[in-house]
């Protein structure tokens, strides 16, 4: 393969141009490391001398559910401490007599465990963590088990929790000590971040509240309700991070998870059931399943893929939501880079 390096760059300047977004970083490796990386735009449209650059932070979002709590349970999975189709009830105990005790771990991966869907946490069941906790685990379901792939954030949120319980420890902890430590991501973290990050993080949606914009704090309000960590949202990270994170699934070693968690996860789980899923990953869109390209993404404007069959992996960042909530251009600019970067 030939990268078609020039492609890259004009779709995403064209994408700073048409304010798709401030500013994005991009990178495409393999299992060695990256092959080729970039920086367009900028971190702040109210600072156009500060230029978007390679080691700029960002709220990576709804990738926190791959690089802590997919990593995370992989771990308790390859260690025996959990198997994935035993029922939540029969060792949790703080499910145990509550309609979450039927689901198992596997269905929450795949989205199938007919959890109620997107749902605002505080008015449900106020700003207290272990309200919030006691309302996610205690809840009805909203369809039996097994029965439609509904993609729902409480999933990542009860995995979290399920991890604590499992680990003894914070998630957050739990995070930092078995995955981000061992696999050197000294830049990635949950926030609010300390000062000198904070000057280099992109900074995300308007705060209403305070007429700025979210920079080193979590855009998404359950992370933030929640003190910054769940599993939901939560983590920063920068390009040369993450990637070291795909690397590792794609050669992974003795520390962090391992070959059979990542082939387990990257094939479908969910037989009949569409959109088709693996565990917390899905094929990425404008792809057949043959071609084996995964990805995920982050509502703040992140993404990254990973195939194990072409060996290869790609990371596109950026800061979309400073300008809008509207997926679609940036949809039409994720789609673009996955067929330039996996041509």
């Amino acid at each position: 393969m030939t990268l078609d390096i020039p492609r890259i760059e004009q779709l995403l300047e064209d994408g700073v141009r048409d304010r798709v977004y401030p500013g994005a970083v991009w990178a495409v490796g393999d299992a060695s490391g990256t092959t080729a990386s970039g920086a367009v735009g900028l971190l702040d449209p109210t600072a156009p001398d500060e230029p978007m650059r390679l080691d700029t932070v960002f709220d990576i979002a709804s990738l926190t559910k791959i690089v802590a709590v997919w990593a995370v349970i992989g771990t308790f999975v390859e260690e025996g401490k959990l198997q994935l189709h035993t029922p939540l009830g029969t060792f949790w105990p703080e499910v145990t007599g509550h309609p979450l005790a039927q689901v198992t771990t596997h269905e929450l991966l795949t989205h199938t465990a007919g959890l109620p869907l997107r749902a605002n946490l505080k008015n449900l069941y106020g700003t207290d963590p272990q309200d919030i906790r006691d309302g996610v685990l205690h809840e009805a379901l909203h369809r039996a088990p097994s029965e439609a792939v509904e993609y729902t954030d409480r999933a990542a949120l009860i995995l979290g929790y399920l991890a604590e319980h499992l680990g003894g420890k914070p998630f957050d902890s739990l995070a930092a000590s078995r995955i981000w430590e061992p696999l050197g991501m000294t830049e990635t973290g949950f926030g609010p971040l300390p000062p000198d990050a904070v000057a280099r993080c992109a900074p995300t949606e308007l705060d209403e509240e305070t007429g700025t914009h979210l920079k080193g704090t979590a855009h998404d309000f359950s992370a933030r309700l929640l003190r910054g960590t769940c599993g939901i949202a939560g983590a920063f990270s920068t390009l040369t991070d993450l990637g070291r994170f795909l690397r590792h699934m794609l050669a992974p070693a003795q520390t962090a998870f391992g070959p059979s968690w990542i082939a387990d996860s990257l094939r479908v789980r969910t037989g009949e059931l569409t959109p088709a899923r693996g565990l917390f990953w899905h094929p990425a869109p404008g792809t057949e399943l043959h071609e084996d390209v995964w990805v995920h993404y982050g509502f703040t404007g992140t993404g990254m893929w990973i195939s194990p069959t072409e060996r290869r992996w790609a990371i596109l960042l950026t800061n979309k939501l400073y300008f809008t909530r509207d997926r679609e251009p940036l949809t039409r600019v994720r789609n673009t880079f996955r067929a330039a970067a996996f041509a």
